[in-house]
Order: structure tokens, then C-alpha cells, then sequence
């Protein structure tokens, strides 16, 4: 018997053992000098969890980097390279931001990637520009939190009607919002250019569009932390009040809603869900809910009071990260529900199976809460 456990524990040793595979990532950079400093950042704990100055490669040789990586055999890794910063990630060999590298690692693999071009040292032009009239306003800021920028997007007919007051969308990101040379993929959501389409058509209403950059905090801010809570209040007691003071807004909560994506979704749906009084709808594209070590399904589980009156549109696609937030996403549609929430009529959930974790995909979707709250 004691042989037996004995093979049993070698045997079960050994499948574990096999169930993990080696993958050497490899970056050949000519344009970099000896001194610098080469990073991966992907979407796994071994690979920084998308933290682009902790998982450093190792040099190895002349304008060679190399780092070797251990992860679950089966595991779709995505990652990018940069120099320590996402203002230094690498560009593609058309000097385009490219998507995710992705390798499902289901065998001891070395990846090689030659790098010809940092985006810190590239000088290129973006496509696209800024449709519609947007003002910009600087230096936001309370204590103990970063300060930011914010851009006010005004309808087509805001300056034509003058007695005429307007419903407002606060976002998130601002960087990706409305301009390519902004945002971080140099793709943006084309939120000014869905709107005013959708204005001019006579699909929705006018609307007024207030964009809220991100800081280096953005993952602490946009979530139920210390510095969540003080970025929720820069919007809901400063933001806010600036907003409706300076331009002719319905400041009332059935005409104020908010959206974002990713963690952006995240903490619009926080927004919604603790200051109803400010707050009538939130669009949360891509939310993550309930990613790694954090939950926020369960703050919602917990709730014991009066059914809020919220409307939420939920979407999500299914390549990439979007399937590892989608129970996260499955498990808030049922907590919902069992607080009285019905489908099509508070809340509103879309599912693109084909599309992945990016400006372009949430590009693509805008159009549905814009129609949604808007709707002429």
C-alpha cells in the first residue's frame, strides 16, 4: 500500500509537472542601445497582469532581451513589449499600434519578435480627427488624488438653440474617446462622430458628451478602493457641478448617466449604484465585475434595501479577456435579477461573440446605449 501512494504521488507529480509549459520570449531591438530596459506585460500574473514596468527581460546579447515564462498548458497568453511605460510600448512594422500578441501555449515554445520601432521615438500621423465642437478643461483636482483633464463634447444644435438645456453622458478614458492621437491604441470610440450622426439622422436626442481622462491610478480609481471613492466624488461634488454651471445641462438625475468600459464599466455601474440621486443610467461596456481577486457582484448580493431606480446597458464580447469577464458578467445579470431587475426593461444586455477587448470593438457598439437612453 505504501508503494502504491508513493506511485500514486510521482504519477500525480509528474501530470502537474506536465500540465505547465516553458515559453522564452525573445526581443531583438536595433534601434535600442545596450542600457535600455525591455518589459512584457500580458494578461496573466507571470506576465504583469497588463502592468508595463514589472515583468522585465533579461539581457542576453547584443540588442537582445529575453525572459522565459512558465504558464498552464493550454493558456491563450497575450501580451505586448514596451520600454516601461505604455508611452513607450512597441509599434508594429507599419509603425501602427498593434493589437495583442496572443500565443496559445500548448508546448514549450520561444518566441522571437524583431522591434524596429518604440512609440516614443516614432513620429507619425494618426487618421481621423475630432467631429463637432469640443472644449477642454484643465486640472481637475481634490486632495490625495491625481489631477485630470476633462473635454465637454456640445451637440450640432447647441449653439443654434439657445433657451434649449441638455441631457449629459459622463465617460471615462477620456484619451479614447473622441481623437485617434489621444488614445492609447490611436483608435478611438468615435463617440463625437456616433452622436452626431445619430443627432443629425434624428435617432436620438442631443446630448451633451463630458469626457474624463484617466491618470497612472486608473485601476485603483476606477474601482471600490480609496482612491475610487475620491474619484467618484471629484465627478459627482466638482465635475459635475462645473459641467452644469458652465454649460446649459438638465442636471437632474433622469437626464445624467454615465459609461465606460473594461474598469470604466466597472465603476460606472458603481457610480449608478451608489449615488442614484445623481446618476439614472450607466453604460458599462466590457465590465469586469469580477476580475482576479476582486468581486463586485457580492456588494451587490449584499444589498437588502429598496429596489434603486437604475437603467444599465451590459455588453461584452468573447475573444480574449472578454471571456474571462464574462462570468463575472453572467453572475451581475443574476444578482440583477434576483433584486427585481427585469431584462429589456432595466437592464439591457449584448453579447458579440467575435469581438475582442479594444477601442475599436466598443467603437462598434456605442451607437446601442446612445439609442438606448437617447432614443428620439
Amino acid at each position: 500500500m505504501k508503494k502504491l501512494l508513493v506511485t500514486i504521488f510521482i504519477i500525480c507529480s509528474i501530470n502537474l509537472y506536465a500540465q505547465t509549459v516553458n515559453v522564452k520570449l525573445e526581443v531583438v531591438s536595433p534601434p535600442l542601445d545596450d542600457t535600455a530596459k525591455v518589459f512584457v506585460a500580458g494578461n496573466s500574473e507571470v506576465l504583469g497582469n497588463w502592468k508595463p514596468d514589472l515583468v522585465m527581460l533579461d539581457k542576453v546579447g547584443s540588442k537582445t532581451w529575453s525572459k522565459n515564462i512558465q504558464v498552464p498548458k493550454g493558456f491563450r497568453m497575450e501580451y505586448k513589449f514596451t520600454k516601461g511605460s505604455w508611452d513607450t510600448e512597441a509599434l508594429g512594422s507599419d509603425s501602427s499600434v498593434p493589437q495583442n500578441s496572443v500565443l496559445v501555449a500548448d508546448k514549450d515554445t520561444v518566441v522571437v519578435v524583431t522591434i524596429m520601432n518604440w512609440r516614443d521615438k516614432f513620429n507619425f500621423v494618426v487618421k481621423g480627427q475630432i467631429t463637432g465642437k469640443v472644449e477642454f478643461h484643465k486640472n481637475f483636482v481634490i486632495d490625495k488624488l491625481k489631477p485630470r483633464d476633462i473635454f465637454v463634447w456640445l451637440p450640432p444644435n447647441y449653439e443654434t438653440e439657445k433657451e434649449r438645456r441638455f441631457p449629459v453622458l459622463y465617460m471615462h478614458d477620456g484619451q479614447n474617446l473622441v481623437d485617434p492621437r489621444t488614445s492609447n491604441t490611436f483608435i478611438d470610440w468615435q463617440v463625437d462622430e456616433t452622436a452626431d450622426s445619430l443627432i443629425r439622422n434624428g435617432e436620438m436626442e442631443s446630448i451633451i458628451i463630458v469626457g474624463i481622462n484617466n491618470t497612472s491610478d486608473r485601476e485603483e480609481e476606477y474601482n471600490k478602493t480609496r482612491l475610487g471613492e475620491l474619484y467618484m466624488k471629484l465627478i459627482v461634488d466638482h465635475i459635475k457641478p462645473f459641467v452644469d454651471k458652465n454649460y446649459r445641462t438638465l442636471p437632474d438625475r433622469l437626464n445624467t448617466a454615465v459609461g465606460g468600459s473594461s474598469m470604466g464599466g466597472l465603476i460606472s455601474f458603481i457610480l449608478a449604484w451608489d449615488y442614484p440621486i445623481v446618476f439614472s443610467k450607466a453604460a458599462c461596456f466590457s465590465p469586469a465585475f469580477k476580475f482576479r481577486d476582486f468581486n463586485y457582484v457580492k456588494e451587490v448580493e449584499k444589498y437588502s434595501g429598496k429596489k434603486k431606480n437604475l437603467m444599465f446597458y451590459i455588453d461584452n464580447g468573447g475573444v480574449g479577456l472578454e471571456s474571462v469577464l464574462q462570468p463575472g458578467i453572467d453572475e451581475m445579470i443574476t444578482a440583477l435579477k434576483n433584486k427585481g431587475y427585469t431584462e429589456n426593461k432595466d437592464f439591457f444586455l449584448f453579447i458579440d461573440k467575435d469581438a475582442e477587448h479594444n477601442e475599436a470593438a466598443w467603437a462598434k457598439r456605442m451607437w446601442r446605449p446612445l439609442k438606448l437612453f437617447y432614443a428620439n
